[in-house]
């Protein structure tokens, strides 16, 4: 694995897949322009937490081909440090997004038996020795195949084992795995995480969901006891344009979303886990954190791209102080 940015600890690591994103703006079937984008969860948090003024390094595999330079080239262009091996034989992945109607985005993956899909066990050791505050996963990364699988579970365990915090995303892609092939894998990896990350659909593939109600308050709230009681410190729940909420030991906390013109709501989850993230490596609160969630959410789907959009520190504050609709002169 090459190290681009030697062995300097840093606030963040996550490795993962990243691919070649070829986006329409309408019908594949009908032809048209391609734009040509970097995607993957993990590096799209890697760019919102860098540009939000932390040492963040990424880990993957990339085929020895133009998309891999592609998604080398656009992720050092945005101060994330690279941990990477570049395959010889296998490709980088490609995904097709199609915008096929104004509400409705498909995404068409080109990653099977990819480059993204060997990281290993020995990838995860190079990338560890930048002995970071945070390790952040997700379980796509685990969907991939046997041997990212393992470096996934490898990776959960020995970084809690020497004390880092571990965030783990469900990120279900039902395009990749069953939720019962899900269920099975993720579930052993939730007593390593110190923060879990699920939408509210998500839930239920790392916990057991009481059969016995259909009050969806009293089911997350059982499902997150349970959680809780495995050892996850933090549960934050993702509800889209409903906000987030976050449980502890210490109690609850909700926070709305920030109105803003939706456009584009792809890379929107990721974008909230690395503002969350990033205030957690400022010593803020629950609610801060969660606000700064919700913030950089709200950031991502009013611009359009996977992270494209995320803000920088310094325009934290822009879309709390700059009226809807107007242009700042």
């Amino acid at each position: 694995m090459t190290a681009a940015v030697g062995l300097s600890p840093v606030d963040l690591l996550t490795f993962g897949e990243s691919m070649v994103s070829l986006r329409s703006a309408g019908p594949l079937s009908s032809g048209g322009a391609l734009t040509m984008h970097v995607a993957g969860a993990e590096s799209n948090v890697a760019v919102g937490v860098a540009r939000l003024g932390h040492s963040v390094s990424w880990a993957g595999v990339v085929g020895a081909d133009p998309h891999g330079e592609f998604i080398l080239r656009q992720l050092r262009a945005e101060g994330v440090g690279l941990q990477y091996r570049q395959d010889g034989i296998r490709r980088t992945g490609v995904m097709f997004l199609e915008q096929r109607t104004a509400d409705v985005t498909r995404a068409f993956y080109y990653r099977s038996g990819s480059a993204g899909s060997t990281l290993s066990r020995e990838d995860v050791d190079t990338a560890m020795q930048q002995k970071p505050r945070i390790l952040h996963l997700t379980g796509i990364t685990a969907a991939l195949g046997p041997e990212s699988r393992k470096a996934v579970e490898y990776a959960a365990e020995r970084a809690a084992a020497d004390g880092v915090v571990v965030s783990l995303d469900v990120n279900y892609r039902s395009k990749l795995w069953s939720r019962e092939e899900a269920r099975e894998v993720l579930l052993p990896l939730v007593r390593h995480a110190s923060i879990l990350i699920a939408s509210e659909d998500e839930l239920g593939l790392v916990s057991s969901a009481p059969a016995d109600t259909s009050d969806q308050d009293a089911l997350e709230t059982a499902m997150v006891a349970e959680l809780l009681g495995r050892g996850v410190g933090e549960v934050v729940v993702k509800r889209g344009a409903a906000g987030a909420g976050v449980h502890t030991a210490d109690g609850r906390w909700e926070a709305a979303a920030v109105p803003v013109t939706s456009i584009d709501t792809v890379g929107a989850g990721d974008a909230f886990t690395a503002g969350y993230l990033s205030a957690l490596l400022d010593g803020a609160d629950v609610s801060g954190r969660l606000q700064r969630g919700a913030l950089t959410g709200a950031f991502a789907v009013s611009t359009a791209g996977d992270w494209e959009g995320l803000p920088h520190r310094a325009e934290l504050a822009l879309l709390a102080t700059t009226p809807g609709g107007t242009t700042q002169r």
